[in-house]
């Protein structure tokens, strides 16, 4: 495990460092600073930080995959979670409503410069596309910390229950939301209603990319160039590969490598950071990009879980082809 000279006791004042919010104490892409020092106190906490596998976790894991691979999903099941994802999707919010994803409030801790540059007063006209917005647990935390005027706020998603749960929500403000049904990966050239090429300044992508198959990232990617300003940033979290998520696949479940579909039907996908860096650098300049890694302990059953997500800030190149209107390899 990961070894610091930080004492876990720190103290500021009369708390502990551990009472004060993350939002207080931590940077953006810093991913905590409780490190695991002695193996003894694991159960003193309900997660650490930066929590390294040593060789052994690292073969178990491996193994794991090997052992997937022996029993892929099946053709005719593939063919059925290939062809129609947002079926299941819509299935899986008829079930649960908006009440399974938490409201992510980490967000002004971990991308501060929505709420710098956008939600900011006197900001400017500045628009917001959320991505795969299911419920809501994004663009409405967002909106709730709003004080700039001209603020522009779409979600959108391929589900339509989704898109019916934002716009049903008391939360939903017209003034400031709109909600859409759009597919990042459509090859029509269809944008999301209301919005224009190169017209949006912020991309939110949170646990989205990984419902894309492999096949679909090229014209997602493209998708994203379309609708972002020069200059305009995409913020990214998605699950990165050994998550415990990934490990935790039985047989059957496997679609193609590090690709998986889920006992309801819903794909995911599990990134490493090289391959990431790959899938947006054509159009992107990768601004941070960061694996955080934590420990999260259940202390009454005595349980580990690790857990491996991906985070990233990527910029759009500042200059346009004319003739295209695509990103060129230019930074201004």
């Amino acid at each position: 495990m990961v070894t610091t000279t930080e004492p876990v006791s720190q103290s500021v004042g009369h708390k502990s460092k551990w009472d004060i919010p993350r939002t207080e104490r931590d940077d953006p892409f810093q991913f905590g600073q409780r490190y695991l020092e002695d193996e003894a106190a694991v159960w003193d906490f309900n997660a650490w930080d930066h929590v390294e596998w040593d060789e052994e976790q690292e073969i178990l894991a491996q193994e794991k995959l090997e052992k997937q691979k022996e029993n892929p999903v099946n053709d005719f099941d593939k063919k059925l979670y290939m062809s129609n994802p947002s079926r299941y999707w819509d299935l899986f919010y008829r079930s649960n409503k908006s009440n399974f994803f938490k409201d992510r409030k980490w967000l002004q801790l971990e991308f501060p410069s929505i709420y710098a540059n956008a939600t900011a007063k006197d900001s400017g006209p500045k628009t917001i596309l959320e991505v795969g917005c299911g419920a809501g647990n994004t663009l409405f935390p967002i909106l709730a910390a709003n004080k700039n005027a001209e603020l522009k706020i779409v979600g959108v998603d391929f589900s339509h229950r989704a898109v019916e749960l934002v716009r049903e929500s008391p939360e939903f403000d017209p003034a400031h939301i709109a909600a859409d049904v759009w597919d990042l990966a459509d090859e029509s050239g269809r944008l999301p209603a209301g919005l224009e090429e190169h017209s949006v300044d912020f991309v939110v992508l949170i646990f989205i990319f990984s419902a894309l198959a492999p096949e679909q990232w090229d014209a997602a990617i493209r998708n994203i160039d379309r609708l972002l300003k020069p200059g305009g940033e995409v913020l990214f979290r998605d699950y990165g590969r050994y998550d415990m998520a990934q490990l935790r696949f039985k047989g059957g479940r496997l679609l193609q490598d590090s690709f998986y579909v889920r006992g309801d039907g819903t794909r995911v996908y599990f990134f490493a950071e090289d391959e990431l860096r790959k899938i947006f650098d054509s159009y992107f300049v990768v601004d941070k990009m960061g694996t955080d890694r934590r420990l999260l302990v259940n202390r009454k059953r005595k349980l580990k879980m690790y857990r491996i997500w991906l985070q990233a800030r990527f910029i759009k190149r500042a200059s346009l082809d004319n003739a295209t209107g695509t990103s060129t390899g230019k930074i201004e």
